[in-house]
């Protein structure tokens, strides 16, 4: 697994940790993704932009999380292996975890497009460029930080 945690175990174990930090970030950040080397590009870009991030190299992975609600906003691929990105969101929403979703893939196509907007989710395509991820990540936490 690769990320942030070992950097900042306070933000992992304690959700309250953040807001007094001596170097506080803005949100954790959760990646879901296969791909390792798209784990490390983004888990340097999250970082670098000030967020703490936690990845995952499956959606089984993240549902062995045993406190998923210290995961801010979720950036979720959804093509993987075994269970889907979208596999992961159902789950999510049956079990009542509402954590805001980033959609991303390197198969765009209509229906998953589709399918990403009904779930309520911001979608990019791969590549994408780093504003663009930034601001979706932002637009998803404004939008939780406002349903609070």
């Amino acid at each position: 697994m690769y990320g942030l945690m070992e950097m900042r175990p306070a933000l992992f174990s304690d959700p309250e940790a953040r807001a007094g930090s001596s170097n506080p970030v803005r949100a954790v950040i959760g990646i879901v993704d296969d791909d390792a080397s798209v784990l490390r590009a983004l888990t340097r870009l999250l970082g670098g932009a000030g967020f703490a991030v936690r990845t995952f190299g499956s959606a089984n992975e993240f549902l062995g999380l045993e406190h998923p609600e210290i995961i801010d906003c979720l950036v979720l691929d959804i093509h993987m292996p075994g269970l889907s990105g979208f596999d992961l969101q159902e789950r999510l929403v049956a079990a009542r975890i509402a954590i805001p979703i980033i959609f991303i893939t390197a198969h765009d196509d209509a229906l998953t497009r589709e399918r990403a907007r009904k779930g309520g989710g911001a979608y990019l395509t791969k590549p994408f460029d780093a504003h663009s991820l930034i601001v979706a990540i932002e637009k998803a936490l404004g939008s939780r930080d406002s349903a609070r």
